[in-house]
Order: C-alpha cells, then structure tokens, then sequence
C-alpha cells in the first residue's frame, strides 16, 4: 500500500516536472502569443484539479477496495459548500482569463480601428479556388502568395468575390493564429503583428467546394527593407508591364491608321479612274454623236445632188 502510494506520487512529481521544464515555443506573432498565453494559463488551471480529482479517485479505490459492505456517503453540507465554491472560483477564472483575449483587436477586431500611415493593408479576396492579394495604397495585386513586414501592424480585409457569386470561404493561418469568415460582399477585419520573419502556409477553412483542396497560400513575413525593396520592384514590374501594354497600343493605332491611309488612297485613286473613264466614256459619246451628224450630213448632200 505504501509502495503504491509513493510509486503514484513519483508518477505524479515527474509529470509536473515535465511540463515545468518544458521549453516555451517561440511566439510567431502578437495573436499566437495570446492565444498560446490562454492555452497555458487555462492548462495550469487544469493541472491540480485533474490531480485533486485523480487522486481523491485513487485513494477511494484503494481504500474501500475490500468493503463487502458499502454505504452510501452521508450528508455533508461543509463539503458540498466547499465544491461548489471551488467550481464557482474556476469557473470565473475561465472567463475573465478568456474575455481579455477575445476582447483585444488582434484577436477581435473593432469596426472603429482605421489603419495609421506605417501600418499595412491588405485586401484578401477570395474566389473559386484562390485568392487575391490587393494592396490598394501600394498598387499591387498578387495571387496565391502575401509579402508583409515583421514588427508591423498588418491589416487584413477579408472578403469573396461578390462578381463571381463566390462561396463562403475562411481565411486562416494556423501558424500566425489567424481566422476570419470570407463572404461575399462583406469586408471582415483581422490584424496581425508577426515577429518571426518565414513562410507561413495558409488555407481556406470550409469547404467550399470541389476546389477546396486548391486554395492554398502562403505569407512570406520578411524584415521592412525587404519588403520596401519588394514593393519598389512590384510597382516596376507593374509598370513596364503597363508602359508594354500602352506600347503595344499605340503601334496597333498606328498600324490602323496607316491601313485607314492606305485604304483611302485606293479608294481615291479608284474614284480617280471612275471619273477618267466617265470623261473618256463622254468623249465617246460626243465623237459618236458628230460622226452621226457628219453621216447625216453627207446623206443630205447625196440627196440634194440627185434632185
């Protein structure tokens, strides 16, 4: 009996040994350390209840283990006040340790939190099956892949495609503690703060579908020169693309126009030749016409010298 009760106690001693000596992961951004600083304060809550229950069980077990006889256990109102006090006092710990996380903007954020100057903002658009990256100041769009700075509060404005009468889809990064619903013409706000630079997968949270499995993406946190240096490059990318389209444009209404030229000069020359064989078509006529009178003529004098 002793043996078993400090055997169990050993048992007991390690474990919490373990978790007490367990290395802290580190926090990829602001919404994972909160989230993962409720996880811990809500497991250290659970640890000496689930060993006061464990052990009160145990000792139970051993103690009447032998009883051919049991009783049923007797009223005890000092007992029953004490539990239920006890389950009132996690209970609000529970609560009040969950609504200061639910309640922060990172986590859920306010109609009312406008963006500042240095912060980032980007417009999440999801469609069937991908999505689209808009950063509206920055003039960039991407597909499938984001590029944001660490150490910077980053804005995302989720929504779906309303044009293509997209299905609902959910936005999430499990790794950056990131979820926020898709809908069609609705714009949901989450924010985030990352502290580690990296790739960061993401996927669509519902399914929406028989793409579902496609719409995969990816955040490439990266340190602020980079990104200003990934922003410049963007923006000349999008612009030779935009000087080569504005290019190409304009050689195809030149070629248009020296087509139009062309066509206009054979359609002049066309009128030209119509009018040379309207003239040469008249003087024909008008030859004719004074061969006829000559011929009449010379019948006149015919007749005249008969008679």
């Amino acid at each position: 009996m002793e043996r078993s009760r400090r055997a169990l106690v050993g048992i007991l001693c390690v474990g919490l040994f373990v978790l007490a000596a367990e290395p802290a992961a580190a926090q990829t951004s602001v919404n994972d350390q909160l989230i993962g600083d409720l996880n811990n304060a809500l497991l250290y809550a659970a640890i000496p209840i689930t060993l006061l229950v464990q052990a009160i069980l145990i000792y139970a077990v051993f103690k009447f283990r032998n009883n051919d006889d049991p009783k049923p256990t007797q009223e005890n109102r000092r007992l029953e006040i004490t539990w239920t006090v006890a389950t009132a006092i996690v209970l609000l710990f529970v609560g009040l340790a969950s609504y200061q996380v639910m309640a922060d903007p990172f986590i859920t954020a306010q109609g009312n939190d406008v963006p500042d100057e240095a912060d980032v903002e980007i417009e999440v658009v999801a469609f069937n099956y991908g999505w689209n990256f808009n950063y509206q100041d920055e003039g960039i769009q991407t597909t499938g892949e984001a590029t944001i700075p660490t150490n910077t509060e980053v804005y995302f404005n989720v929504t779906a495609d309303e044009e293509q009468n997209s299905y609902i889809h959910g936005f999430h990064v499990p790794d950056l503690g990131l979820k926020q619903d898709a809908n069609p013409g609705q714009h949901n706000m989450v924010k985030t703060e990352v502290y580690e630079e990296g790739e960061y997968q993401g996927y669509c949270s519902k399914y929406c579908g028989v793409g579902h499995s496609n719409m995969y993406f990816t955040i490439n946190a990266v340190s602020e020169d980079e990104y200003q240096q990934w922003v410049q490059e963007q923006q000349a990318s999008a612009e030779g693309e935009g000087g080569g389209e504005e290019q190409a444009a304009e050689e195809e209404q030149a070629a248009e126009g020296e087509q139009q030229e062309g066509g206009g000069d054979q359609q002049a020359e066309g009128e030209q030749g119509q009018e040379g064989g309207e003239q040469a078509g008249g003087n024909g006529e008008q030859a004719g016409g004074e061969g006829e009178a000559g011929g009449n003529g010379t019948q006149e004098g015919d007749g005249g010298g008969g008679a």
